[in-house]
């Protein structure tokens, strides 16, 4: 379902107010705003031996489905609240991958320290959106004006091509060497390190197209 003009330019908690008051459609419309933002942590999140048996896309569905059924548990009403409680609900669902894909017949002694981390691994990657932003010499004010830092800077990784999406993710996000970037990406290192740059050039022009827009 997506999100309106209109609906983009309502607050935060004024859609939490519609949901509260039984709007289904605005419910699917207030998780919608966050889609993106899932996406990016979902990727920072899904090691080598998760990746192999569901993708960061697949991660989200279940989250944004999670969320969508338990959304009565969320007690909060502003966008901070809620933006923590979604990460609190891809982190649960990611435990469950983990404990469905990897550990579902074993019973491993790095599992607990392994699901114990993963909450610290979130706040970590919120920490890198906010530098990146920081990087581009936009203070929070001029980059966001009515939310959150790391969902705005989601929603303009999204504007960006895969690759240069990804490349991005894993060496500001994931602090991959370019040598890793490369493997990953199969591509030369060399290669992963230009494509790096182009990313983060054309991404600052999309944060700065956008700056503009909100200014207009």
């Amino acid at each position: 379902m997506s999100v309106d003009a209109t609906e983009k330019s309502s607050s935060v908690e004024e859609m939490i107010a519609r949901v509260r008051s039984g709007s289904v459609e605005s419910l699917g419309d207030l998780l919608q705003v966050y889609q993106s933002y899932l996406g990016v942590l979902a990727t920072t999140q899904i090691d080598g031996r998760l990746r192999r048996r569901m993708s960061a896309s697949d991660l989200v569905q279940e989250t944004m489905l999670a969320a969508h059924r338990d959304f009565h548990q969320f007690r909060g009403g502003s966008e901070g609240e809620l933006v923590a409680w979604l990460r609190q609900v891809l982190s649960n669902c990611l435990s469950h991958a983990v404990e469905r894909n990897i550990y579902a017949k074993k019973r491993d002694i790095r599992r607990e320290v392994a699901l114990d981390t993963m909450a610290k691994k979130l706040d970590d990657s919120m920490a890198r959106l906010s530098h990146l932003v920081a990087d581009n010499g936009a203070s929070p004010s001029e980059v966001v004006q009515h939310r959150e830092l790391a969902t705005e800077l989601s929603d303009q990784l999204a504007k960006l091509k895969d690759s240069y999406r990804d490349v991005i993710v894993y060496r500001n996000l994931q602090g991959l060497s370019f040598d890793e970037i490369a493997q990953r990406m199969e591509i030369k290192s060399g290669a992963a390190r230009m494509l790096w740059l182009r990313a983060i050039a054309k991404f600052k022009d999309v944060c700065q197209l956008n700056e503009q827009g909100d200014l207009s």
